[in-house]
């Protein structure tokens, strides 16, 4: 299994950059998770739109799935151009009816998922755990049957991440405010609390994801490690894991 960053900034994207996105690739199966602002861009300097098999959305904030509609055309024109008739598969929950309708398109068909589901999609299998946000929004833990990593999506911290990450070899966290701010009532986490959760659940390797448009991003780490001592990383395209 290996998992990679396409997009990482939270809001907006960064210059040459994306918000949330990540690949996850396992014996030929690739699939992507959430489709923010410029993902479709920065995506194919590392797979062809024809290479993905599924896309799993966290929940419908623009960051994570502004793409989505031009990934829906990209499929529309590599069916023309291969002279096919392909479905790509969009995952996404089905508390906002008008979005979920949204992943019906011409090459593209919406499946839904629920708290609590365990769903097969490729090799992966994927359990789905709703987060705090302003939004229904789902964080993901998915496993090859050898490794797991977890994706927190949007949320701000509450007790039921702990055991939800138990043990992963990666946790993908967002961190969106530096420690001391108040991130509860916009519904993220701070650098502390991504830490927290590593160093409680054990966690093997933390990343550092939908990163602030302030501060000094490094200082998030550093915030971090004063909780957790393991491997930290802050998000940056191209960063991957394999295992």
């Amino acid at each position: 299994m290996k998992v990679t960053v396409i997009g990482y900034w939270g809001a907006y994207p960064q210059v040459e950059r994306a918000t949330s996105s990540y690949l996850l690739e396992c014996d030929g199966f690739t699939c992507l998770l959430d489709c923010g602002s410029g993902v479709l861009s920065r995506l194919q300097k590392y797979k062809s739109i024809s290479d993905l098999d599924a896309i799993v959305l966290s929940h419908y904030h623009h960051d994570h799935i502004a793409d989505v509609g031009s990934l829906q055309y990209a499929f529309l024109i590599d069916n023309l151009l291969h002279q096919r008739n392909r479905t790509w598969p969009i995952y996404g929950h089905h508390e906002n009816e008008e979005r979920f309708q949204s992943l019906f398109h011409t090459a593209t068909e919406g499946k839904a998922y629920k708290a609590g589901d365990v769903m097969t999609i490729g090799p992966f299998q994927f359990q789905f755990l709703k987060t705090v946000h302003p939004v229904p929004c789902y964080a993901m833990k998915i496993t090859d049957g050898k490794s797991t990593i977890v994706y927190t999506a949007d949320t701000s911290f509450f007790e039921d991440l702990i055991p939800f990450c138990q043990n992963a070899d990666l946790l993908i966290a967002e961190s969106s405010f530096y420690k001391g701010m108040d991130s509860t009532s916009a519904g993220h986490m701070t650098s502390d609390e991504c830490g927290k959760i590593a160093n409680r659940a054990s966690v093997r390797e933390l990343w550092l994801t939908h990163l602030p448009h302030f501060g000094n991003v490094s200082e998030l780490k550093r915030e971090a490690s004063e909780e957790y001592d393991g491997k930290i990383y802050l998000a940056d395209e191209g960063l991957s894991w394999e295992a």
